[in-house]
């Protein structure tokens, strides 16, 4: 690598950063992270942290996972890349199909079909889904439905199922028959209720009259995140996914369940479908599949699919779709390992208990610190909410957020802002230690923002 210097003067100079404006980021250059161990990272200046986002949601296992290290490097050695396009295949693909059949079993999600990442495992279900029931003679149903604050990735598909302005204004028109309803959210919704269970019904209500009016025989599915992650963490009721289920299947409706954070553990739960008591049709994941440490995805596709394209002998049911990745050796490799230390080290079990812990102590910042105006989590996927107004619930200024990430990172912490949310998903192998070092680098945040 070259020179400290170098890195300095060419950092954000010759790149665009995702999710980022390209000016902002020439004028305020991002930080370099230069190593990581374990669940903390560090910087060019030589100053380590505790990682509080876990990379992007996905290093569930931390920095140091040496079993999937060593899964990588045996595999460069044995097979680097072939393609698994028709008439060829590789073993660790195989393997970890079933390995993964094994694991979404009580899902009822019984086949994969593998992708490079999080957004192209949602366009993945799209197409599947209107595949599906053109194979079923229904070939009218092409709409989508999603909720408002879901996202679901960065394709064209994706971008028109996301329901926050935010990754979609600049780049409409988008995918057309795509329709939102809205979050189920007990701190902000257009019903003016903080009753979870009723916010679910009101939603489920809103849904059949959208059915009623578009016409059953027009929506290929729904599609919605266990746990609404990049939107702000929302944590629907628990009644609301088993009644949009049961919506879906009054109306002949596929459930997409976007999982490509919550699978693998992270809501304390083996997936957040299990989470709610539901199967879906379709399960988006990618993330902690690999630990972060390759590019890699899986969809998992259910029963009830699975004998529809495997028995029908028309053209309709070849699959034409797919990535010059998809089945990767090196990814597949990475992801038999992950996915046996994730199992060997019950994740979900130290999400759920470590989560608690989070939360509680989230709760106490909220009690203390006017500028929270919620907390909120499930496992280990949690938010603060951060308000200049409680009783308002107005939005507080850019540069109040900015100075509570920049103290807890002061304070050996780093943390996710997203608008006035301040995300927390640190890798699934935290102790109750870490737990801890999070909540005081965030006390010390929001009382450096408040001063």
């Amino acid at each position: 690598m070259r020179e400290a210097n170098f890195l300095i003067e060419n950092n954000a100079r010759h790149l665009w950063h995702p999710m980022a404006h390209a000016g902002e980021m020439r004028a305020h250059p991002p930080k370099i992270i230069t190593s990581a161990a374990g669940v903390e990272i560090t910087d060019l200046d030589g100053k380590t942290v505790l990682d509080a986002v876990g990379g992007l949601w996905n290093v569930n296992l931390g920095y140091s996972c040496e079993p999937v290290k060593k899964a990588i490097r045996d595999q460069l050695e044995a097979l680097p890349y072939y393609s698994s396009f028709r008439g060829t295949t590789n073993p660790p693909m195989i393997e970890l199909s079933w390995e993964l059949a094994e694991f979404f079993k009580a899902d009822g999600l019984t086949r994969a079909f593998y992708t490079s990442g999080g957004s192209d495992s949602v366009e993945t279900a799209l197409r599947l889904a209107r595949q599906y029931h053109k194979l079923n003679g229904q070939p009218e149903r092409t709409k989508f439905y999603a909720l408002k604050k879901g996202y679901h990735g960065t394709h064209f598909g994706g971008a028109s199922v996301n329901g926050n302005a935010n990754f979609r204004r600049a780049y409409e028109p988008l995918l057309p028959g795509v329709f939102h309803l809205p979050a189920p959210w007990d701190y902000r919704n257009p019903f003016g209720v903080a009753d979870g269970a009723e916010i679910a019904r009101r939603i489920v209500a809103l849904f059949e009259d959208e059915i009623a009016f578009q016409g059953a025989d027009t929506i290929a599915a729904f599609i919605m995140e266990p746990v609404l992650g990049a939107g702000g963490v929302i944590v629907p009721h628990e009644t609301f996914m088993p009644l949009m289920r049961a919506a879906c299947d009054r109306h002949g409706i596929l459930l997409i369940a976007d999982e490509v954070i919550t699978a693998y553990g992270r809501t304390g739960a083996w997936s957040g479908s299990r989470l709610w008591g539901v199967q879906p049709d379709l399960m988006c994941t990618a993330k902690a599949i690999t630990n972060g440490y390759y590019p890699f995805g899986a969809v998992m596709i259910h029963d009830k699919l699975t004998q529809a394209f495997e028995s029908s002998t028309s053209p309709l049911a070849s699959i034409g779709h797919g990535y010059t990745y998809s089945g990767h050796p090196v990814g597949a490799a990475a992801a038999l390992a992950a996915l046996a230390e994730t199992k060997r080290l019950d994740l979900a079990a130290n999400a759920e208990a470590r989560g608690a812990e989070l939360l509680a102590g989230l709760n106490d910042l909220h009690a203390r610190h006017e500028l929270v105006g919620n907390a909120r989590g499930k496992g280990l996927m949690a938010c603060i909410e951060l308000v200049s107004d409680r009783e308002k619930k107005s939005a507080p200024a850019r540069e109040t957020v900015q100075k509570v990430q920049d103290a807890a990172y002061d304070a050996g912490v780093m943390v996710r802002t997203s608008g006035p949310n301040v995300i927390i998903s640190p890798p699934l192998i935290v102790t109750a230690g870490d737990v801890q070092r999070i909540l005081a680098a965030l006390d010390a945040g929001l009382s450096a923002a408040a001063a």
